[in-house]
């Protein structure tokens, strides 16, 4: 669980997405930002994730939101997973884990009563500004973006 809150200043990350395209969320700026971190690709969740904003892309386009998606996955995962699911916002290969660390999003999780470390599903709406407007910890994969719009309709 993550230690940001709604209202901090969203850490300032520059890496390269699958592409190897430069990422840089200061180029964002004026800009709503989807920043969803997944623990794998081509998981059954990862991918109904995916799949979900992928399908819904141009009405969060509409609504003025950039997505990018980070894991622990390298980039050469990521190209697979873009292509086979025809993704066409950019994933972060973070196998330094410095971007999900910066999140505080790595930490222990369980699964089948095994305890281990990794990437805790978490969604983080960046502002304009760049402040952290929302924070999605219980992340609903097969209706994600209708998570992110409602919370807009308010």
């Amino acid at each position: 669980m993550t230690k940001l809150k709604e209202g901090d200043t969203a850490p300032h990350f520059i890496a390269k997405d699958q592409h190897g395209n430069t990422i840089d969320l200061d180029d964002y700026k004026g800009k709503k930002v989807v920043l969803y971190f997944y623990p794998k690709d081509n998981t059954p969740g990862c991918t109904a994730e995916a799949c979900n904003l992928r399908d819904n892309y141009e009405a969060l386009i509409e609504k003025g939101f950039k997505i990018i998606g980070v894991s622990a996955d390298d980039e050469k995962s990521h190209q697979k997973f873009t292509e086979k699911y025809d993704l066409p916002f950019p994933l972060i290969p973070d196998t330094k884990k410095e971007i999900i660390k910066a999140y505080d999003v790595w930490g222990p999780k369980k699964f089948m009563g095994k305890e281990y470390e990794g990437i805790n599903r978490t969604t983080f709406v960046i502002s304009e500004e760049g402040k952290i407007e929302k924070i999605f910890t219980k992340v609903k994969t097969r209706e994600h973006t209708n998570q992110i719009l409602e919370s807009y309709n308010d």
